[in-house]
């Protein structure tokens, strides 16, 4: 649930305080279905969940236009908090996930444009460490009993090069200017 978390707490930041639907909303807007394998009912359940960890709380009921009572949440100092480590590992860690690193990157403005550049240099190094150690001792010295399996080390560098020329144009963006970011409003 860590992208999922994400968004979740996300989207009540932007928002101040929001109910299901409108988070529901807000994600579909983003196009979070098509990446984030988020579904309707889980949007409720894990608003719920955040909720009972002490990551929001209720700030209010409301009855809802033509169904049940909705819940109305804001962020706690905690979900603060952890809404912050998450965007920090999504931006940063070369084990992300597609669906972490694409919520990280919406919610990149909510940063400092220098702490988002730190965050994105950390992971174009760690995927240039991952990247010595895994790939490279395979291309260089494949077994020759085992070489179909170099195909799948081969899918791994690319996606590992894929990700850091994206990662490096994404800092050159951001050093040229590139985005209204937190602090600069």
């Amino acid at each position: 649930m860590t992208a999922t978390r994400l968004l979740l707490l996300g989207a009540v930041r932007e928002r101040g305080s929001a109910h299901g639907y409108q988070v529901r909303r807000d994600l579909e807007s983003w196009g979070v279905q098509f990446w984030g394998n988020v579904q309707q009912g889980s949007i409720y359940h894990g608003l719920r969940k955040l909720h009972d960890d002490g990551l929001l709380q209720q700030a209010a009921e409301e009855p809802g236009e033509a169904g049940p009572v909705r819940t109305t949440y804001t962020l706690t100092a905690r979900g603060d908090d952890a809404f912050h480590e998450l965007l920090e590992t999504a931006l940063s860690s070369d084990q992300a996930g597609l669906a972490m690193t694409i919520a990280g990157i919406g919610f990149m403005t909510e940063l400092t444009r220098q702490r988002v550049l730190e965050l994105l240099r950390m992971r174009v190094l760690s995927y240039t460490e991952w990247r010595a150690r895994v790939v490279d001792p395979f291309e260089q010295e494949p077994d020759a009993d085992w070489q179909h399996h170099v195909e799948a080390i081969r899918l791994w560098a690319h996606t590992a090069d894929s990700a850091l020329e994206w990662t490096r144009s994404l800092i050159e963006r951001l050093e040229s200017g590139e985005y209204v970011m937190a602090g600069e409003r």
